[in-house]
């Protein structure tokens, strides 16, 4: 989640200028703020955007990480991989012409959180995004903190990892392996 208070400490900036610095990213395609799905009816969700860097391999040379060992043992790999995952969905409306895309996070104040939502009409789409090759049901907890959410219907959801083939995990959710987004 954006924090622009921390990257401006760390950058030795203000506010105001990582906000500016940001918005030259965003318009130029390096980063995405992905904003979160709230309804004016729940206090209890986060209104902070989720930040992504939509180059992974540039991500990747910034952190100094060559190699396919280094990315899949380093501390962020569930990051970058997360990140692979978006830019991929979302390159996916971009190549549909879609510029906005109904595409937002869930999270509330109690840290429960769904990587990415997709709302399409009445129906929301959940989808959590694991490096896990063996996913379970436990993964995907949070999907049901959608029901809660007024003139909203859960719509089918999907489990996005590492593992080979397509298969169903409940009666509405599916896995998905990456190599099929």
């Amino acid at each position: 989640m954006l924090n622009l208070t921390t990257i401006a400490e760390i950058c030795g900036k203000d506010a105001k200028t990582v906000k500016s610095w940001l918005s030259v990213l965003e318009s130029s395609g390096l980063v995405y703020l992905l904003e979160p799905y709230c309804n004016n009816l729940n206090k209890r969700m986060v209104k902070t955007p989720k930040l992504y860097f939509l180059d992974t391999g540039l991500a990747c040379w910034l952190l100094g990480w060559n190699t396919p060992q280094q990315l899949t043992s380093g501390v962020m790999w569930g990051h970058i991989f997360e990140s692979f995952v978006f830019t991929e969905v979302l390159k996916s409306y971009y190549n549909d012409g879609i510029v906005r895309p109904p595409l937002y996070y869930y999270r509330d104040v109690d840290k429960n959180e769904i990587d990415l939502v997709i709302a399409d009409g009445d129906y929301l789409h959940p989808a959590e995004i694991k490096t896990a090759s063996g996913p379970t049901k436990s993964m995907i907890n949070a999907f049901k903190l959608l029901e809660n959410i007024p003139a909203k219907k859960v719509g089918t959801g999907v489990l996005i990892c590492l593992t080979k083939e397509r298969l169903p995990l409940t009666d509405n959710v599916w896995i998905l392996p990456v190599q099929m987004i």
